[in-house]
């Protein structure tokens, strides 16, 4: 007899609350330069993304000057005040191809990481320098911002590009050459000055390199010494553990909470599914990179697009506002297609949740009944009034069929589903329906994810 889980109840008479669209964003976007021959716009409308983070988008333009702040102003002495010194041209036109693909920008201010390394001076630091006048860099930060939203030196009025973030990870030496204590004070500096300009929009960070609430806390004391509270507080996670994903949200709203700044919002702004870095740095041999690429339990295999799916379904029970994945540029480590130019099973995962954005809206109750879960549901009414839509991920599961209870859906007519797993992309699935019971079969052991249709 074949292994089976009974996973969960799902109740389509019992309306939870809408799906939450900002939870499924990305830090990537169509580049300006390519470097395969084909155009990736379409594959970013597929994958229905909110919005973009734009760090690091230098990184995969080479040769642009576009987002970090030295490209757009790259002289600091110079008088803020005055629109010609600063260079706005390709950072406009990038930020309009995303535009074109239905995504808002979340605008990260600063620089994007340094990999500058040399034997005779391994602390070389060119981009991520201290500025050398705190106050005069928030000018300049203000002259980026007024050009997006105020129209200022020929620019626009974005009334959606609402974040920005100020600096990424100033807990690594990559990304910032000061002192922690110097951060903190070029943080509080800068919030002041972009809030005063403009109440409108929110202003946070500091995109902290891992769940980092002692340098959290450094920063809202000087807050509060400044009476003043940052809009969002952000972080990044690097990892494989769903239930500590999922965790992190829960204890910063307490953490916020308890010290009064209940009013700041909180964002997971790198994310990705990771179980080692050796392979991923620059100093891995050719060995170590195919085994962290390569195979189901590599970056760009099923263990990560189910992963990336079970995450984003139980994020709806936590009190995250916003998530950027830290999908980059099209190919390599954290892009959407292997070094050989093949989509991988995250861009497979993204197009499912961006469906499931697209063709669904009001989410339902879904009870778990697994005793260890590795099956993660996130099911929905669909638009129009079309039935139903659920994304099912059974991340490291290892029964051959899921079971579910389902509810408020006997009078279904047409049931299907798609799977993802090893061996296979999105392609048909065997159901078995009954009228209450929902049963997906598997095509092997291990990760997998289905996306059902209920008419």
């Amino acid at each position: 007899m074949a292994d089976i889980y009974t996973a969960a109840r799902v109740d389509f008479s019992q309306v939870t609350g809408k799906l939450k669209h900002e939870l499924h964003a990305s830090n990537s976007a169509p580049a300006l330069c390519y470097r395969y021959h084909f155009q990736f716009d379409d594959e970013y409308r597929k994958m229905n993304f909110y919005s973009a983070r734009n760090h690091d988008w230098a990184l995969w333009d080479a040769g642009q000057r576009i987002v970090d702040t030295h490209f757009i102003f790259p002289l600091e002495h110079l008088d803020p005040e005055n629109p010609e010194n600063y260079f706005f041209r390709a950072t406009d036109a990038i930020i309009k191809l995303a535009r074109d693909c239905n995504m808002r920008v979340f605008y990260r201010l600063g620089t994007s990481i340094e990999h500058t390394t040399h034997e005779k001076n391994p602390d070389a630091h060119f981009n991520t320098l201290v500025p050398r006048d705190f106050s005069r860099y928030a000018e300049i930060l203000a002259g980026i911002v007024r050009h997006y939203t105020r129209g200022w030196a020929g620019g626009f009025e974005y009334k959606d590009m609402e974040y920005w973030e100020i600096w990424n990870e100033p807990e690594l030496g990559q990304m910032w050459a000061g002192s922690e204590d110097e951060f903190v004070e070029l943080f509080v500096t800068v919030l002041k000055r972009l809030k005063s300009e403009f109440p409108e929009l929110k202003f946070g960070g500091p995109a902290s390199a891992w769940f980092n609430l002692p340098f959290t806390e450094k920063i809202l004391v000087r807050c509060k010494e400044e009476n003043i509270a940052p809009d969002f507080i952000s972080w990044h996670y690097y990892g494989s553990s769903v239930k500590t994903l999922v965790q992190q949200p829960v204890d910063m709203r307490n953490f916020l909470d308890e010290r009064g700044f209940t009013q700041t919002e909180i964002c997971i702004n790198e994310w990705h599914y990771l179980l080692s870095w050796d392979g991923v740095h620059l100093s891995s041999t050719a060995e170590m990179r195919k085994r962290a690429m390569d195979g189901p339990c590599g970056l760009h295999g099923i263990d990560s697009g189910c992963f990336n799916l079970a995450v984003l379904a139980a994020w709806h029970d936590t009190p995250l506002d916003s998530a950027f994945y830290y999908g980059a540029g099209l190919g390599g480590t954290w892009g959407w297609r292997d070094a050989n130019c093949k989509e991988s099973k995250n861009s497979f995962s993204m197009k499912m949740m961006g469906r499931l954005l697209y063709e669904a809206d009001e989410r339902v109750n879904t009870e778990n009944l697994q005793q260890r879960q590795s099956v993660y549901i996130l099911a929905a009414k669909a638009r129009n009034g079309d039935g139903a839509r659920m994304i099912v991920s059974d991340y490291r599961g290892t029964a051959e069929m899921i079971e579910l209870e389902v509810s408020g859906m006997e009078n279904a007519k047409e049931v299907s589903a798609t799977i993802m797993d090893d061996k296979f992309d999105c392609v048909p699935a065997k159901v078995i329906w009954n009228g209450s019971k929902l049963t997906l079969v598997k095509n092997c052991s291990g990760s997998a994810a289905f996306y059902v249709t209920m008419r």
